[in-house]
């Protein structure tokens, strides 16, 4: 086994010691840990309906850059997609949307309450 897929093995054995919305919540992060992926769930909410071929153009990136991002919303659920052809058709899984945005509000709550106990040290 490479040295490359031990660091991920070891990654996934660290990330098991957290919670299930712990993991849940950091991979909604780091999906939309980028502008584009931002602009592209934006673009299909405010579209409302889906989407064919339009996305690329309307952000500053090459078909395959887009392709990528779409990619990794699509593989943590944000986004679903069908490809017929060299027609892609994508639209926003507004349900699983909804429970990344119950799963933050969760998220907040706590970390308010733990907050409101906490004293400056520094």
């Amino acid at each position: 086994m490479s040295t490359m897929n031990l660091v991920r093995l070891s990654e996934k054995n660290k990330a098991a010691q957290f919670s299930d919305d712990e993991r849940e919540l950091a991979e909604f992060f780091k999906a939309v840990s980028h502008p584009a992926r931002v602009s592209i769930l934006r673009a299909l909410a405010k579209k409302g309906e889906c989407v064919c071929g339009e996305i690329v153009e309307g952000l500053p990136l090459a078909q395959s850059t887009v392709s990528q991002h779409l990619k990794q919303l699509k593989e943590i659920g944000l986004i679903r997609g069908e490809v017929e052809g060299a027609k892609s058709c994508y639209c926003i899984d507004s349900k699983r949307v909804r429970e990344f945005f119950a799963l933050f509000d969760k998220f907040e709550t706590k970390l308010k309450k733990d907050l409101e106990k906490f004293n400056a040290c520094c």
